[in-house]
């Protein structure tokens, strides 16, 4: 398919319009105009790219791209080299944020609460742009026998705040940084909340306010998307697709 098309398709199954974001989403540089072999991956690092160069793809696909709000605009530097790297090897570039979270289907927040066994996952509608999960586990557990559970699937051991044997039900969950929702969810009766990374206040929200607390990583948090996001095009449009983890403990 064309570059353009894909840009297209991608911009409307992922309702861009819909989102408030802190940097563009969709093309971010732009690559060779035919696209047949994609990579996917977390964030648009050196690595990342230079595994893109390697497999000589035409396109790279990302949760976290470039151009946030607030980041210097010279290109220099860490950001010069990436882009460099990009244009020599004519591989476009696409970043999609808030709606790759939010994405029913391929979404992280979805994705995320399919890996962990969450029954009926939802969103908590109305509250920060509909990016606030809730479900329930298939039976109350310890809160420690559900941060091992996190751990096995995620292969990360997360950060818990909360008594290790009290019961669990009830979770909601915002994957990355997400941690100030937690101040949301304590005020809707919800056993405990996950995120992917924890503030120095998120300790206080949790045990003032009695809701336990998970961070889970936000790199580890926010694998799955992008993963599914890949296979879907590729069984949308017979795409050659190749998800790159460049492990990341944050």
């Amino acid at each position: 398919m064309t570059r353009n098309e894909l840009i297209s398709y991608l911009d409307n199954y992922l309702n861009v319009q819909q989102y408030k974001d802190y940097a563009p989403n969709g093309i971010q540089v732009e690559g060779r105009d035919q696209v047949r072999r994609i990579i996917t991956g977390v964030t648009a690092c050196q690595s990342l790219i230079e595994e893109a160069v390697k497999l000589n793809a035409d396109a790279i696909l990302v949760h976290h791209g470039y151009f946030w709000k607030g980041e210097p605009q010279v290109i220099v530097g860490m950001k010069q080299r990436r882009i460099k790297t990009l244009l020599m090897n004519d591989i476009s570039l696409f970043g999609y944020h808030l709606p790759l979270d939010g994405h029913p289907v391929v979404g992280n927040n979805k994705q995320l609460g399919v890996k962990l066994g969450i029954l009926n996952p939802t969103v908590i509608d109305g509250v920060e742009q509909n990016l606030i999960w809730k479900g329930d586990l298939i039976e109350a557990i310890p809160a420690s026998e559900f941060s091992n559970l996190i751990n096995m699937k995620l292969n990360r051991k997360p950060l818990h705040i909360g008594e290790p044997n009290s019961l669990i039900k009830s979770v909601a969950w915002c994957t990355g940084g997400a941690q100030d929702y937690i101040d949301i969810v304590a005020n809707l009766n919800i056993d405990a909340f996950i995120s992917g990374e924890a503030s120095e206040r998120t300790f206080h929200s949790a045990t003032e306010q009695t809701i336990h607390y998970f961070g889970a990583g936000h790199h580890a948090t926010e694998k799955y998307g992008v993963q599914a996001l890949g296979e879907h095009l590729a069984n949308q449009f017979g795409l050659e697709h190749h998800f790159i983890d460049i492990p990341n403990p944050i």
